[in-house]
């Protein structure tokens, strides 16, 4: 790897040496001046490693390194620049992800029959990753405080297709007022101070401090606080943070343990990893701490990391009087209701698909939008979504439900009818700039794209030519069309 010019700041330097020793500081400020090794994790809702790494290669010449520490991730070198412009990411193949990144949810283990929650989900790389966990099924419910990272979590829910999400904007440490004693398993992938990712987020190095440190604890503290509140008796929970600060990761652990009827659980990681520490600047800290890990970057070749894994014991003290808010927006309705059924049959007629294969969803009707989520996702708190599910399509002025571009992505391989095969790259870059693909041979109206064998998503048939519908939210993104 070729080197950078990015040395650690001397506050951070002497934190470091403090807590780990001179010799693990010098080898961090040697490990932040080389290039990131770069990681993706493959989407297994729509493909599969081999078929992934093939097309990489034969496509755009991407060739992986050798790594097998985790069955769906694969490695390349710092050149492989292409990674973010391939017509396979911006359809939701892959995701570009450090490795480390990838272990939380792993060690959460969520199944498609559980409750699970996600408290502090954007952009959305955890989230995406517990979703195809669980098979896109089961009732998963995802949090974040600031707006402008949820449009970067709903862009990549939709991207990768994913069907199993209902998404709040709210601020964590309250959410156990709406959700007392509910949830089966929550990700608390805490805010903090990303002292471990240094290497790729180079501005961490300016603006960190201890004072932040200290501010940041407070509030892992209430998030996790929060968290242990709303979930059940035996249910678990996955603490993590990028930050290698004890304060952040031990210390939050630690008083969480003498206040709240939580033990911690071992597990077992497939990566190098150190046990967390049970003594801190001359503390005596909880034992069972010797079960958390952390990963040091400089020994993965990866970001550094903490985890633990909880589970509750006890009931615990509500956050008052259960709330319940109501929806005056969204329509919550079965696949049998005539408000949607006559639309349903609709699409089915159009393009082929199996009507049966709608009874897999519910449909939440929001003014003129319809969207669709998994049918056993469910929850009594319809008012405080920002979101649930994704897009199934639009009623227009004439009451006919004109399909969205991630319903056909969805329902891929049950459309058997009225498809547009792209013909060449010049109509696929038409397409993907949302633009009219001038073409009198095809008859009027709604139609799904295809090229090759991906499905692109709809489009409306005219007499001036095939309009593109692919989304707005995705024009933006450069993609390389490479050797198909």
């Amino acid at each position: 790897m070729s080197k950078r010019k990015n040395r650690i700041s001397g506050k951070v330097y002497e934190y470091l040496t403090e807590v780990y020793g001179e010799s693990s500081a010098q080898k961090y400020l040697n490990f932040v001046q080389e290039n990131p090794s770069v990681y993706v994790r493959v989407n297994t809702l729509k493909t599969s490693r081999e078929s992934l790494v093939k097309k990489l290669s034969e496509r755009y010449g991407i060739k992986t390194d050798h790594f097998d520490v985790l069955p769906d991730a694969l490695k390349f070198n710092e050149q492989e620049e292409d990674l973010g412009k391939t017509l396979e990411i911006a359809l939701g193949y892959y995701y570009i992800q450090g490795f480390s990144s990838m272990l939380p949810p792993l060690v959460l283990n969520p199944t498609s029959n559980e409750k699970v929650l996600d408290l502090c989900s954007a952009p959305g790389s955890k989230t995406t990753q517990i979703a195809e966990l669980m098979s896109n099924k089961g009732t998963f419910i995802v949090n974040d405080i600031q707006l402008d990272r949820i449009k970067a979590l709903v862009y990549n829910l939709d991207r990768l297709n994913i069907a199993n999400i209902g998404v709040i904007h709210s601020k964590g440490e309250i959410l156990s007022k709406y959700f007392q004693n509910y949830f089966d398993k929550i990700l608390v992938d805490a805010p903090c101070s990303s002292l471990g990712i240094m290497q790729k987020r180079t501005k961490v190095n300016k603006i960190w401090t201890i004072e932040k440190v200290n501010r940041l604890h407070d509030l892992q503290v209430r998030l996790l606080v929060s968290a242990i509140k709303m979930l059940k008796i035996g249910g678990e929970i996955v603490y993590s943070t990028c930050t290698l600060a004890p304060e952040e990761n031990e210390l939050v652990i630690d008083k969480i343990l003498r206040k709240y009827p939580v033990d911690i659980l071992k597990f077992d990681l497939p990566v190098k990893h150190r046990n967390a520490f049970t003594n801190y600047k001359g503390e005596e800290l909880h034992p069972d701490l010797k079960f958390g890990v952390r990963i040091l970057p400089w020994e993965a070749d990866s970001d550094g990391f903490f985890m633990i894994k909880l589970c509750k014991t006890a009931e615990t003290k509500p956050f008052g009087e259960p709330v319940y808010k109501e929806s005056y927006t969204h329509e919550f309705l079965k696949p049998d209701d005539k408000k949607i059924s006559k639309h349903l049959l609709s699409v089915s007629e159009r393009f082929g698909i199996d009507e049966k294969e709608f009874y897999n969803y519910n449909y939440i009707l929001k003014r003129r939008d319809v969207f669709f989520i998994n049918k056993d996702w469910q929850s009594e708190n319809l008012g405080l979504f920002h979101r649930i599910g994704t897009k199934f399509g639009t009623i227009d002025k004439h009451d006919e439900l004109v399909l969205h571009t991630n319903a056909a992505q969805i329902f891929d391989s049950h459309i058997t009818k009225n498809i547009y095969q792209v013909k060449d790259q010049e109509e696929l870059g038409i397409y993907l700039a949302g633009q009219l693909i001038k073409n009198d041979m095809v008859e009027k109206g709604q139609y799904v794209v295809k090229y090759n064998n991906y499905v692109l998503g709809t489009a409306v048939v005219s007499t001036t030519g095939i309009k593109s519908r692919f989304p707005r939210s995705k024009r933006t993104q450069k993609i390389k069309l490479g050797n198909f």
